[in-house]
């Protein structure tokens, strides 16, 4: 799968091969990008599940007009970029015809250099897509470059990372993808948040804090609690004040 993007003012393009269209290709080719030209202003997709969330809101969320996003859409916001979905593959015909043209000439640029791993195509795409942008790309009718650098107070680790909010058990534990993890410090939430990274990598966070964790077996079991042993029934003795009184009464009353 070649995921690619093209720039509108120039037409440079910038390309890389992953295994599969999805979340995670998507973010570390955009990661690559902006780390190589800068953040832009908005991007043009396609409405593929992977840049275009399918959920479904609550009714608190249509109320207050919030809108559902996907993991990749949400790294975009992030980043203040707009996210523009393209209802048809003509509206965004630029890099549609830009992929035409590498089914074409790249395909044979592998063939020749009998290339067949995908870490031996990305190492060739660097030539070949310099030479394509020397081919080309032109000037832009404005010199301003509209793309911003990428801010140093920001992690892009975390940025392009798949978040999800877990519930935190009383116990300190919490389950994802079948597994359980124990939290090492005690916190106050009643959630967490999982970042799962671009390189495999696990995080949980409570807001901005990182928590120590490791992977447990089992939830712990609760300590079962000892029955309440009841007290024995305190039968008062023949000779007691009251059961002297009651007969007295009873002999009275007859």
């Amino acid at each position: 799968m070649l995921m690619g993007y093209i720039d509108d003012a120039t037409g440079k393009i910038y390309a890389r091969f992953y295994d599969y269209e999805g979340t995670m290709p998507a973010m570390d080719s955009f990661k690559r990008h902006i780390i190589r030209y800068g953040i832009p202003q908005s991007v043009y997709l396609d409405r593929h599940s992977t840049y275009k969330s399918t959920a479904k809101l609550n009714l608190e969320a249509e109320f207050s007009n919030a809108k559902a996003l996907s993991q990749f859409e949400s790294a975009l916001k992030e980043l203040e970029v707009d996210a523009i979905h393209a209802n048809s593959p003509q509206a965004k015909g630029r890099i549609e015809r830009s992929f035409k043209t590498h089914q074409d000439r790249l395909v044979k640029e592998l063939r020749l250099a009998n290339i067949s791993t995908i870490k031996d195509a990305n190492t060739l795409l660097g030539s070949y897509i310099g030479r394509h942008n020397a081919m080309f790309a032109v000037i832009a009718l404005k010199p301003a470059n509209l793309h911003r650098p990428v801010p140093k107070d920001i992690n892009l680790d975390r940025v392009f990372s798949i978040k999800d909010k877990t519930a935190l058990r009383n116990d300190f534990t919490i389950q994802h993808n079948n597994r359980f993890y124990q939290i090492l410090e005690p916190v106050q939430a009643k959630e967490v948040t999982i970042e799962e990274r671009l390189n495999g990598k696990f995080y949980i966070y409570y807001k901005d804090s990182q928590l120590k964790h490791k992977l447990i077996d089992k939830r712990p079991q609760k300590p079962k609690q000892k029955l309440k042993q009841r007290k024995p029934r305190y039968i008062l003795p023949r000779d007691h004040p009251y059961r002297l009184f009651r007969k007295f009464r009873m002999r009275k009353v007859s």
